[in-house]
């Protein structure tokens, strides 16, 4: 199996009606006595997005050892190469490497995550050029209200597996629930497909806080990389909010908290969506890391296997640990249950020179991969299927902080693994 990793290049040139001729017309395979079926992967390995992507590379090292006697099908070992491009959290980007990847490496199927910056611009090259992709590591809504789905009508080629915003919505009341504090909530959104979905008035957080009793104080969206959040911090004084809720990449949640605290704002609960997934980014907040929450996807005590490997959570959390010295990230079991996936599709299409066999395949896929139960039979919406979302603290933990589970009310079969406690 061979794994080719590039990073930015010259991009295939042609015109627009190239890039949108659907890919099956162009493609072609060398025929040799072991075919090879080729995986095109996209994900952010720089910029604001770059810690979704932090363990690329030992996962994709350690996928290319399981599939180096490659994959059967039908009677047939079909051997695997990935090819892998930085989208470099850019979605322009994102939509050129993916472009790319189908028009001139003529990739069997896409597989790729993190955050719809990502997400979106590869499914919608994907649904386009009517390539087989799979992707996840992105609420659904902004992945499928984001590209136009509809509830009545989806896509042919994509398929998407992970949690939505009822899943987090419900992990954070839970977790506000246990803290005891006031329902008065500031409410930081990005001008962005993710925080246009969070703070959406019918589908994200507004109408669900106030169906649960809770006064949500939005000030609008605000532009990503903002080096003022002065407006806001005077805003939720103001409406006396003890909680703090959003979505955020790392660096505007640096510099919110920091003015926080030099303008004597201080909330009982703070609990944001994704720039808290990573232990670098709470640890670079110092003490004022502590007590800060999130949602939690996956951890090393979630009860699931690879279907790949047999190895447990907590064996791949390990194992990424010893390797590189780094402590575990949740993306690490999606991004090893993307190719989980892929395999168990290979594995099954009744035709791998078919992309619609291909397509067929993901859509009939019912497994459990080491982030919990993977089955687009199930919904909510055609071409997506949820896993469980629990909720998270980060506490000290010996010299440095771990996430900790502390509500488990949406995903019982997760173990709590303490209890939560107010900032401060």
């Amino acid at each position: 199996m061979k794994t080719i990793v590039t990073d930015r290049r010259s991009f295939l040139a042609g015109t627009a009606a190239l890039l949108a001729a659907p890919a099956i017309l162009t493609r072609t395979r060398a025929y040799a006595a072991a075919p090879v079926l080729k995986i095109g992967h996209v994900s952010p390995r720089t910029g604001t997005l770059a810690g979704f992507a932090e363990a690329d590379e030992y996962i994709l090292s350690a996928i290319s050892k399981q599939f180096a006697e490659g994959i059967e099908n039908n009677g047939k070992r079909w051997q695997v190469e990935i090819i892998s491009k930085d989208s470099q959290s850019n979605s322009n980007r994102a939509s050129e490497v993916a472009s790319e990847l189908i028009l001139k490496d003529e990739v069997d199927i896409l597989v790729a995550a993190s955050a719809p910056d990502t997400v979106n611009p590869v499914s919608d090259q994907a649904e386009i050029n009517e390539v087989p992709c799979i992707t996840t590591d992105c609420p659904w809504q902004p992945y499928y209200f984001g590209r136009g789905g509809t509830p009545d009508k989806g896509f042919e080629n994509t398929y998407h597996f992970f949690w939505g915003l009822e899943d987090v919505i419900a992990v954070f009341l839970a977790l506000w629930e246990e803290a005891g504090a006031g329902k008065s909530v500031g409410g930081l959104f990005p001008n962005d497909a993710d925080g246009n979905a969070w703070g959406d008035a019918q589908f994200g957080f507004p109408k669900a806080l106030a169906d649960a009793g809770y006064t949500l104080t939005d000030p609008g969206r605000y532009q990503p990389m903002s080096d003022d959040f002065s407006n806001q911090i005077n805003d939720f004084r103001n409406a006396g909010c003890e909680i703090v809720t959003g979505n955020m990449i790392p660096p505007d949640f640096g510099t919110f908290w920091s003015q926080a605290a030099q303008q004597g704002f201080r909330p009982k609960v703070v609990s944001i969506g994704k720039a808290l997934l990573f232990p670098s980014v709470v640890e670079s907040l110092g003490a004022r890391g502590i007590g800060l929450s999130s949602e939690v996807w996956w951890s090393p005590t979630h009860p699931f296997k690879s279907s790949l490997t047999g190895i447990s959570a907590a064996d791949l959390a390990g194992g990424y640990t010893k390797a590189t010295g780094r402590p575990w990230t949740q993306p690490i079991g999606f991004k090893h249950a993307l190719f989980e996936v892929a395999a168990n599709v290979i594995s099954r299409a009744e035709d791998l020179e078919d992309p619609a066999a291909i397509v067929k395949a993901i859509a009939a896929t019912s497994m459990n991969t080491i982030v919990g139960p993977v089955d687009w039979s199930k919904g909510p919406v055609k071409n997506v299927t949820k896993t469980p979302l629990v909720g998270g603290q980060w506490q000290k933990d010996g010299d440095g902080v771990a996430l900790k589970i502390v509500t488990n009310r949406t995903a019982p079969e997760i173990p709590v693994t303490s209890s939560l406690q107010l900032l401060g």
